[in-house]
């Protein structure tokens, strides 16, 4: 995938395998297969957009965030931020990216250290990267509570003493810490009640508006997807079916997996919901330790032909911006 324009992130062809071992004899181990969590990614995003990138539970999404970030290393491929390939990046190069990309993860419960006040938490990485040190820490904290809306008084306290919603906002401010330019936002209001997941989702663009973030905004919630996003990559099974611009996707679905999901998202006009035709899925989703064969979904795809079972479809171009990958996708 190529696009003219300012791109902050590149990712090309980025694979991550997880190795299965098996014990023989209670002592030796050796590899018995590989769980392909993602097989040959590739997008970009702009600088100051929102990408999102939705799909099933398991399908690969947070594997591929945390494979952006470096968290997990890649087994093959390339992810270009800001220029360079940070797969080749190690040691001190490496931290020293990492000032510019953060992650908000999904469950603000478990994100938070129980034996660690706000004060700590929000100001750690200043005091690992060596940004800020003793009172200017704590005048930085404050100043990052206030900006995502909790009040400076609460520097002292610990995660047990704040909501769900408040606890992520402190993951939040932890994430602005270094002034990233790249965010990616792994699921930050799937664990949060409805009320609290739009005012959430409000502080993000915000955010965006103020500091010209850039996100990777992983999510199940085609709804939320939608509204916050710019484009859109829709993901399966460790693969990228189907990338295009929000409004774009939302009309005109090319690949069949895309218009299942879809036809799943509840739209508030009873005339027209009446008259839509839900796509059902039968079956479930493959395991990803031993994919079928050529195209990923042909097992569950309603118009599947003997070439999907044959080879893998290319990622094709078939409107401006619009790529998908599926041997039988019409423009």
């Amino acid at each position: 995938m190529s696009e003219n324009g300012d791109i902050l992130l590149r990712v090309e062809n980025l694979v991550k395998y997880f190795p299965i071992f098996k014990t023989r004899f209670g002592v030796l181990k050796s590899q018995a297969g590989s769980v392909r969590a993602v097989d040959d990614v590739s997008f970009f995003i702009k600088k100051g957009e929102t990408l999102g990138l939705v799909g099933e539970s398991g399908c690969g999404k947070s594997t591929t965030g945390r494979t952006i970030l470096q968290l997990y290393r890649p087994t093959s491929g390339s992810v270009y931020f800001d220029g360079d390939d940070l797969v080749t990046l190690k040691g001190e190069a490496l931290r020293k990216k990492r000032r510019q990309m953060q992650m908000i993860f999904q469950d603000p419960y478990a994100s938070l250290n129980p034996r660690m006040n706000v004060q700590e938490i929000v100001g750690e990485p200043m005091i690992i990267h060596d940004i800020a040190h003793g009172a200017e820490v704590r005048e930085r904290v404050k100043q990052l509570l206030s900006l995502v809306g909790l009040n400076s008084a609460m520097i002292d306290r610990y995660p047990h003493e704040f909501s769900g919603g408040q606890r992520q906002r402190i993951g939040v401010a932890r994430a602005l810490a270094l002034e990233p330019s790249l965010i990616v936002c792994d699921e930050p209001i799937s664990a949060l009640d409805v009320s609290i997941q739009a005012q959430v989702v409000n502080l993000l663009e915000d955010l965006q508006r103020d500091l010209n973030l850039t996100y990777l905004f992983i999510a199940h919630d085609l709804s939320m997807v939608h509204h916050i996003s710019q484009r859109v990559a829709v993901m399966y099974l460790g693969i990228i079916a189907e990338v295009a611009a929000r409004d774009e996707l939302y009309a005109h679905p090319l690949h069949p997996y895309t218009q299942a999901l879809l036809s799943a998202v509840p739209i508030p006009d009873p005339m027209v919901e009446e008259k839509r035709q839900r796509i059902i899925l039968e079956g479930d989703v493959p395991s990803p330790v031993n994919p079928p064969s050529g195209c990923r979904f042909r097992t569950r795809c309603p118009i599947a032909q003997e070439v999907c079972a044959q080879s893998r479809p290319e990622f094709r171009e078939l409107a401006t911006g619009h790529w998908v990958a599926c041997h039988l996708a019409e423009a």
